[in-house]
């Protein structure tokens, strides 16, 4: 049996006091208090918001829903359906389908007086999270289709009441701030000072801790910066556009929005997309092309910024597009969304994606969700097989590397790792990029000589890769040169197309002893003179 003793030792040490205060806090208050929030409010305004993103299509006609990848039909919608496991649960409660192109105002409010119907059986639809995001859902569309109904308003009012005395303050991190973003709504929606003052202390506090001076969103998850701009442009399409509190927070929310531009504008791949680092997938949150346009109708600027404090780095040239990652497990108290990634990267060649992360496919507590968070799910490199940061229980860090960037430049970065100091082991890493090539160099600093380092490179499912002599060839465009390495294997491995959606595609691992160097650039590859690799084959150079 493992000893977890230092795993929550080595997580918990790390966590704010207010986590764990709350942590207690609300367990005993479930079991000791329970509140009927039987209020009603005492007034419903009459604001404007105009139509923002449309969400992709999950909901069809006769109670079929589409969320992860997983379709469930009812007869009878059970709001509570477990079997596709917590996420799609929250998804179902979210409503973001009251958003999708085609939903008309009828069937819309069926969906909603359908689920008042259900609201002594929910669970974990009365979480704060799923209630946070469903409240901003349903504002937005009854203010769209002008739709005042004293049901639904007393339903969602007790939503909002319950939300109040449950914020999620024993996770923080994006879940608080959401808190806040739907308080906001719901204190304009319902004209509640009690709602607002708490909404204007969560959104001034947590803005300014979780949104970095180079623009980006702390937990260092593209997928969860695109969601959270989301919601502050959705802000400020309520507060621009209505005048209670007098617009006080027009100011803040727009000059994040503006930073946050910034950052997504910088991490992007020319092609629109995001690198899929740390907690990323495509299809979960609007596109950087989507957040775009809804900032310029309304009225938002672009800051320009340099990537900085992320610790994430971009290089460009006129083929190839890189991004590498020398930050640390981010924030500290709360790295849910990290992975054990240090030192890893991802390319692009002529806006195609070819060297990719893993990228992620579940949130259930299991195998698959450690493994895709683990080192060899990254384009990094694992001594003796272990991670360079102790990810673990589907949400934690114990152990952590500590990232040191020993030179940045435009073109040239160098940083080290200290996540293997048990073994007494140090990863320094090279990155070089010229006008047609990229260059990594791999440096182990150790202490004794008993040690394995391998180094793991994952190819996106439509890249082919190739095997000539000693060297690889990629699409028969690119050409990755090594050297000092001891073997080299090519393996097939599942990369995470979207949640549960599984493709195979290639890898390649590399073993080496103290210092190895690749160099990944242009070629136009005669292929009468290449072997081909057939994808169920290992191939071994020694």
């Amino acid at each position: 049996m493992v000893n977890k003793i230092p795993l929550y030792f080595d997580t918990l040490r790390r966590v704010k006091p207010t986590q764990l205060y709350h942590q207690v806090y609300y367990r005993l208050k479930t079991r000791f208090y329970k509140s009927a929030y039987n209020e009603k409010p005492s007034r419903v305004a009459k604001l404007e918001f105009k139509q923002g993103i449309l969400y992709p299509i999950s909901y069809s006609k006769e109670d079929t829903f589409s969320f992860l990848n997983l379709e469930k039909e009812f007869s009878g919608i059970d709001w509570n359906f477990s079997d596709y496991g917590k996420l799609w649960t929250y998804n179902l409660n979210y409503f973001e389908f009251l958003h999708q192109d085609g939903m008309t105002k009828e069937e819309g409010l069926r969906l909603i007086r359908e689920y008042i119907s259900s609201g002594n059986s929910l669970k974990d639809g009365f979480e704060p999270y799923p209630i946070s995001l469903r409240g901003i859902n349903w504002i937005k569309f009854l203010l769209g289709n002008e739709i005042q109904d004293e049901e639904i308003s007393t339903f969602l009012y007790k939503d909002y009441l319950r939300l109040s005395h449950n914020l999620e303050y024993h996770l923080l991190a994006n879940h608080l701030l959401e808190n806040g973003f739907s308080l906001l709504f719901g204190a304009y929606y319902f004209q509640n000072d009690h709602l607002y003052t708490k909404a204007k202390k969560i959104l001034v506090q947590q803005l300014k801790e979780q949104i970095l001076p180079d623009g980006a969103h702390y937990e260092l998850s593209p997928m969860y910066h695109q969601t959270i701009l989301h919601r502050i442009l959705d802000s400020i399409n309520l507060v621009k556009n209505n005048h209670w509190k007098k617009k006080e927070l027009l100011s803040l929310l727009q000059k994040k929005a503006e930073l946050m531009l910034g950052w997504l504008e910088e991490i992007s791949f020319n092609n629109g997309e995001i690198p899929k680092l740390n907690d990323s997938s495509f299809g979960i949150a609007p596109t950087t092309g989507e957040l775009q346009e809804y900032a310029a109708q309304l009225g938002i600027g672009t800051k320009k910024v340099n990537l900085k404090e992320c610790g994430y780095r971009r290089f460009n040239s006129k083929d190839l597009e890189v991004v590498i990652d020398v930050g640390q497990i981010s924030p500290k108290y709360q790295p849910g969304h990290s992975h054990a990634d240090s030192l890893q990267f991802v390319l692009n060649y002529k806006n195609r994606p070819v060297i990719v992360d893993k990228g992620i496919s579940t949130y259930e507590k299991n195998e698959r969700r450690h493994l895709e968070r683990s080192t060899t799910s990254h384009n990094t490199v694992a001594v003796n097989n272990k991670n360079s940061s102790e990810v673990w229980g589907g949400f934690r860090v114990a152990r952590r590397a500590k990232v040191s960037v020993l030179l940045d430049s435009p073109n040239k970065v160098e940083a080290s790792h200290d996540g293997y100091r048990k073994f007494g082991v140090n990863h320094q890493r090279k990155f070089l990029l010229e006008e047609s090539s990229f260059k990594i160099e791999d440096i182990i600093i150790a202490k004794q000589p008993e040690y394995e380092a391998t180094g793991h490179i994952h190819f996106h499912p439509n890249v082919q890769v190739e095997l000539f002599g000693k060297n690889l060839y990629i699409n028969k465009e690119l050409k990755i040169d090594f050297s000092g390495i001891e073997k080299l294997e090519i393996h097939n491995y599942l990369f995470a197309a979207g949640f549960n959606k599984l493709v195979t595609a290639t890898k390649i691992t590399y073993q080496f002893q103290d210092q190895a160097e690749f160099v990944i650039k242009s070629l136009f590859l005669d292929t009468s003179s290449a072997t081909i690799i057939d994808e169920n084959t290992t191939s071994v150079f020694n």
